[in-house]
């Protein structure tokens, strides 16, 4: 039994936040059905793909999930999806989205089939228009802070953040509901919009309050670790480090490491601050660096890495994916988190399941990604009941579509 077993959620989404959702909340033992247009939705192709054209998005964002392919613009496809979400249970009536259809798929109408449906609904904007990461950071400032020290263009981000911490607010906020109707306040549907997490997150930051006091906008710091000391440093082999002096013992670690208590010394006495204050650090920087960057340079990272984490510093060396898989082993199944899994059509992969560890209850291993459809007469029969006979007549119309089945038609 892991941990959210026998937790029912459905889901209607596309592109990162939602189906991340969903397949938490999959990896943490709750049945995810995921429904999507027969011939695939907006994320059935989505870029990483594997050599034969199969998305990696999809094997990854789907992960423990069922599938189920529907004809959504007929009014009988429109019919089943509704029972699927409404379908009853107390572990049931749970549905997330980002898709929502006002008079069809939204909670007002959705609620009129159960009383008790909670709706998480994940919106672009709070006046419901469409965002993504890459238009949200602009609107709020982050690629002005982003890139190298004196660059004037603005840099964007290939980590989409805000659609990553959506997902799990869509994960919080459903559970936080359900704890709400599990004492007996009912259903409701909980909105959140991607631009607010973004926005709400500046604020939490300190980042709003500092251009509000400060007046000022924080410029490019290039990969330097803003407000206190951390720098990359080209070593003699060309390899790359980031080392970080956030703490004081992180600082004074990485000041013994590198052999320069007296030049640090030296140069408190000429600013005349002390640089253990993370502030001064940082306003200093320049200097610091300059100290520092000719014992890097002079240096192998295997010169150094072995008493650099024997002595706890903080510090790592910048990789490529491809490379961090060849050489961190928390990128490995050293790594518990991490098994082999055989994804169809696209061979064993390194795959995570969920990163907690709950200590009540057994981890879920990592289940691949089903095939668009792959759990159509599973659901129509045990979701909502409907016989075999039925079961045939939706595929013959082409309502439904399940892989391999000969006689389906193809959605306009």
């Amino acid at each position: 039994m892991t941990i959210l077993s026998g937790m029912r959620v459905v889901e209607g989404s596309a592109f990162v936040a939602v189906p991340l959702a969903g397949m938490t909340l999959a990896q943490m033992g709750a049945e995810v059905i995921r429904f999507d247009r027969i011939g695939g939705g907006l994320d059935a192709g989505r870029w990483p793909l594997a050599p034969n054209g199969q998305s990696l998005f999809w094997a990854g964002m789907n992960k423990g999930k069922k599938s189920i392919a529907i004809d959504m613009k007929s009014p009988q496809g429109r019919e089943l999806i509704t029972q699927i979400i409404t379908a009853p249970g107390p572990d049931a009536g749970l549905f997330l989205t980002n898709l929502r259809v006002r008079g069809w798929m939204d909670h007002e109408t959705l609620s009129q089939h159960r009383e008790d449906l909670i709706m998480v609904t994940l919106t672009g904007d709070r006046h419901g228009r469409p965002q993504v990461d890459y238009t949200v950071n602009p609107a709020l400032g982050i690629p002005h802070m982003t890139g190298p020290e004196g660059h004037a263009d603005p840099v964007a981000h290939a980590l989409p953040a805000w659609d990553v911490i959506a997902g799990n607010m869509c994960v919080s906020a459903l559970l936080a509901a359900e704890r709400h109707r599990l004492r007996g306040g009912g259903g409701q549907e909980v909105e959140l919009a991607l631009k607010d997490v973004a926005a709400a997150t500046l604020g939490h930051l300190g980042m709003i309050a500092d251009a509000t006091v400060n007046g000022a906008d924080r410029g490019k710091a290039g990969n330097a670790l803003y407000g206190a000391y951390g720098q990359d440093f080209l070593c003699a082999d060309g390899r790359r480090v980031m080392v970080i002096g956030l703490t004081h013992r992180q600082w004074r670690g990485l000041v013994t490491a590198t052999g320069q208590e007296e030049a640090i010394a030296t140069l408190e006495a000429q600013l005349g601050t002390s640089l253990n204050d993370e502030g001064a650090r940082w306003t200093h920087r320049a200097a610091i660096t300059a100290l520092l960057k000719p014992w890097f340079a002079a240096r192998t990272v295997s010169d150094f890495a072995e008493d650099f984490t024997s002595r706890g510093l903080t510090w790592s060396e910048f990789r490529t994916v491809r490379e961090a898989l060849a050489h961190d082993p928390d990128l490995s199944t050293d790594n518990p988190m991490f098994s082999q899994v055989a994804h169809p059509g696209i061979g064993s992969v390194l795959t995570p399941t969920h990163p907690a560890r709950f200590d009540a209850a057994p981890g879920a291993e990592p289940v691949p990604a089903p095939a668009l459809g792959a759990h159509t007469e599973e659901i129509l029969g045990d979701i909502i009941g409907l016989g075999d006979r039925a079961i045939g007549r939706l595929f013959d119309e082409g309502i439904v579509d399940a892989p391999g089945h000969s006689r389906c038609k193809t959605a306009a």
